[in-house]
């Protein structure tokens, strides 16, 4: 019998972890002559209060939900994908390619074609240091973090020299046709009648968000190939053992991670820029590491890891506008809450696994058989 119940390992150490780190960032504003209280006020306030709000919130967590999958995927074969920046970045590209290059007439017809670019071009971009993995043993670590700013100076070079329209000195590409434009929340909720605010960045990409959410858990949990992941993330040599191919497990992880990665821009450049421009990103390939640790790397907890993060990100940028608190300290909250729910996990869970064992019934002892007589 484990010695904490499984809803106290996905519920009570992420929410006890998230209390600490919130406590110990109301201590910081406190030093800096600030009211704390007021300033969780403010941050529910700019990021809960309104459609407005509630928006910004949902399009900063599309992001993170794309960018947390991509990790979670990889962390369930015990693979540390890193490079979500470069993943995100290409995938744009692919979005941008196809909405640029290919007449569509309809969104609708735009969007298949555009998550099928971006998925192709993330997926590619994780190939790579996928195989150097698989067939030369280079940890994907490495060739992940280094294929971001490889990534970033290819998407600079064809933004600056190949794609920017001559007429302009912004590095970016052109806007995109107007029919390759996606229908925003407002657009949405109005067709069934719920108020929703026009100014908003979150678009129907969110759906797909939660849709893939739904795919995944179905693919790791419910289907042969998400099995041969998750044994292959438990002791390569037992999967070695049952006849488990290491290296398609590391190459078909990695396909899958960065094609998660790459849909990513389906939210931040089809959706909301409506062109490719220089850092897109922004920095939603490293937050998707800390929505995976805080997630445990399920999809569920990926969705509500990253409803937190996309909080924080509007949250705090309301925070800044209303009070003297510098902008730099939103990264402050953000890093001790990845610090509580990744780095000082074990901080949490010792105490409460020995809680638990404190009061958990002892188990009977079965008695022994009479002697025959």
């Amino acid at each position: 019998m484990d010695a904490m119940p499984k809803w106290a390992e996905v519920i009570l150490i992420p929410l006890i972890s998230l209390i600490l780190a919130f406590f110990l960032s109301g201590l910081v504003i406190l030093a800096i002559g600030e009211n704390p209280i007021r300033a969780l006020q403010i941050m529910i306030s700019g990021a809960l209060g309104s459609t407005y709000g509630w928006g910004y919130t949902l399009y900063y967590a599309t992001n993170f939900i794309f960018t947390g999958l991509a990790v979670a995927v990889a962390f369930q074969a015990r693979l540390f994908n890193i490079g979500g920046e470069g993943q995100a970045a290409l995938g744009g590209l692919g979005v941008a390619l196809i909405c640029l290059y290919i007449p569509f007439p309809h969104w609708t017809m735009a969007l298949p074609a555009a998550i099928l670019g971006a998925a192709i071009f993330g997926a590619f971009w994780a190939m790579i240091p996928g195989y150097l993995q698989a067939r030369l043993g280079v940890h994907v670590v490495i060739t992940t973090i280094m294929f971001n700013f490889i990534g970033a100076s290819i998407l600079n070079y064809l933004l600056v020299d190949i794609l920017r329209p001559p007429t302009s000195m912004n590095p970016a590409t052109a806007r995109f046709p107007d029919a390759t434009n996606l229908p925003s929340l407002h657009d949405v909720l109005s067709v069934v009648g719920i108020p929703f605010s026009r100014a908003a960045p979150a678009n129907i990409s969110f759906f797909i968000a939660i849709l893939a959410c739904i795919v995944i858990w179905v693919l790791i949990w419910h289907t042969r190939l998400g099995y041969q992941i998750r044994a292959f993330g438990q002791s390569e040599s037992a999967a070695k053992y049952a006849g488990i191919s290491p290296e398609k497990i590391i190459m078909v992880t990695m396909l899958i991670s960065g094609g998660l990665a790459g849909m990513m821009a389906i939210n931040n450049v089809m959706g909301e820029a409506e062109r490719l421009v220089q850092n897109a990103v922004e920095g939603a390939g490293f937050i998707g590491i800390a929505v995976a640790l805080m997630g445990r790397s399920h999809p569920i907890g990926v969705f509500l890891a990253a409803i937190l993060f996309g909080f924080l990100y509007q949250g705090g940028a309301e925070l800044s506008l209303e009070t003297s608190i510098p902008s730099d300290l939103i990264v402050v909250i953000q890093a001790l809450v990845i610090l509580f729910t990744g780095a000082l996990d074990d901080m949490v869970r010792a105490p409460l696994k020995s809680m638990f064992l404190m009061f958990r019934k002892p188990e009977a002892t079965p008695k022994a058989p009479k002697p025959a007589e």
